[in-house]
């Protein structure tokens, strides 16, 4: 079941957004009178699942699920069509047109999903508002388990105060990926303020280490289920382990450390139980455990026990579209920056680029609508990123050419358009084949 979840939410996000970045083409190539012959989802190689024309535009459902297209009439695209190319231009065509409007229809399409992409954050922050933790309520700092952020110089109970300059005001999702892009992150340790210089392949080196999260807050040691085979059956379920041997152990990772220190001893745990502190005596095993599955609890839970202070904001719509505005910016900012570092080879980032598996593996095994509407937008940012590159057969490509045509007065020949359209579709098929294979490299590998 956790698999057709994903599945549905990775098709509806993919479909909804292909579909609306070919309209982006679609539209305007109609306020010009340009014919359009096909609108697609997928690719409708040989045959269409389904299809329907509608006065000169045939809309269909293709079989091969890597994109969709619009077939404009006199375009040198993906179709190839050197037939229609061969013969004198129409009115109605793509090519017949000013290189003005033929610069809007190319543009359409990424115009679109960066349009899309503020208007999903503008309707999320008025939907859900904004939950986060103060940076300055985390006055114990947060947790830091993930090897290669030791190694770089992290410690558990660091607090941080700023990355590249930036201040730190709220912990929230974003916190992580601007740390793996930092160049510095100051901390605060021990009340001691210390930089930490981020390696150049700091990314590279995460990619060697088994996956564990980067940061995260602290969390109480909660007894989630006590195995059959426990020694310590005293214990109950919703216990919260709050000292061990006397040492106060607010925190699962200082429960942890006590533990450890006493291997095969017993001792006595205070534990919170209905509101109240119970003594309990346990023994540890020789691996430092309690023979105990740890259990969760939910922010409002943490907040009732005193651990955090959570923040809500809300906003009505008017204050929604800044809010959203600055989100979208800083995503897209963001993502630009990540595709610096996958084209600069010394930072090991190109090593990461992932395909549909990874776009697939982002999406939740549990139905959320603010988590779908969050991937759905950073998904349309990253197609409308990804397609203003300037590699033929993209649309950056075409863009590009035309620029140049508006600058120089000159239109490049048709055979040069085939040419380099054959040259961006080699580009394209590479690219593919790279990302999709890093995605069945890290299966095998398990990194």
């Amino acid at each position: 079941m956790d698999i057709v979840i994903k599945l549905s939410q990775f098709l509806l996000s993919l479909s909804l957004l292909i579909i609306l970045h070919e309209l982006g083409h679609f539209i305007p190539a109609k306020l010009f009178k340009t014919r359009v012959e096909k609108f697609y989802l997928f690719f409708d190689v040989k045959y269409s699942l389904i299809k329907k024309k509608i006065g000169e535009t045939e809309y269909g459902i293709g079989w091969l699920p890597l994109g969709g297209y619009v077939k404009i009439s006199g375009m040198i695209d993906e179709s190839m069509d050197k037939e229609q190319m061969a013969l004198p231009p129409q009115p109605w065509e793509f090519r017949s047109k000013p290189a003005w409007q033929r610069l809007i229809i190319m543009l359409g399409g990424v115009t679109v999903n960066f349009i899309l992409a503020f208007i999903i954050y503008i309707g999320m922050a008025f939907a859900y508002g904004e939950t986060y933790i103060a940076n300055e309520d985390l006055k114990d700092g947060l947790l830091v388990e993930n090897k290669t952020m030791q190694n770089v110089g992290f410690r558990t109970g660091d607090q941080i105060v700023s990355v590249d300059g930036e201040k730190i005001v709220k912990f929230d999702n974003d916190l992580t990926m601007k740390v793996i892009m930092a160049k510095e992150v100051l901390i605060v340790r021990n009340g001691t303020e210390q930089a930490i210089k981020m390696p150049n392949d700091f990314v590279d080196q995460l990619s060697k280490q088994e996956k564990s999260m980067l940061l995260d807050i602290r969390r109480p040691f909660v007894i989630g289920a006590v195995s059959d085979e426990s020694k310590n059956t005293l214990l109950q379920p919703k216990d919260i382990v709050v000292a061990l041997d006397g040492q106060p152990t607010k925190y699962f990772d200082q429960a942890k450390t006590v533990l450890e220190n006493n291997k095969n001893k017993s001792i006595t745990a205070t534990v919170l139980r209905d509101q109240k502190e119970v003594q309990v005596p346990v023994v540890i095993s020789k691996d430092g455990k309690l023979g105990v599955q740890p259990g969760g609890l939910g922010m409002e839970s943490l907040e009732k026990l005193g651990y955090y202070k959570i923040s809500k904001q809300e906003f009505s719509l008017l204050e929604s579209i800044p809010v959203g505005i600055t989100k979208g910016k800083d995503q897209l900012v963001g993502y630009g920056k990540q595709l610096k570092m996958i084209f600069s080879p010394s930072t090991g980032a190109y090593k990461q680029v992932g395909g549909f598996k990874a776009i697939f593996d982002i999406f939740p095994k549990t139905w959320s609508w603010e988590v779908f509407w969050n991937i759905t937008a950073l998904l349309s940012i990253m197609l409308g990123v990804m397609n203003l590159l300037p590699i033929p057969a993209l649309d950056g490509g075409h863009v590009m050419f035309l620029l140049y045509e508006i600058i120089s007065g000159k239109k490049p020949s048709d055979k040069f358009l085939e040419n380099a359209q054959m040259v961006g579709f080699v580009l394209l098929i590479t690219l593919l084949l790279f990302a999709n294979g890093n995605d069945i490299y890290k299966a095998i590998v398990g990194k």
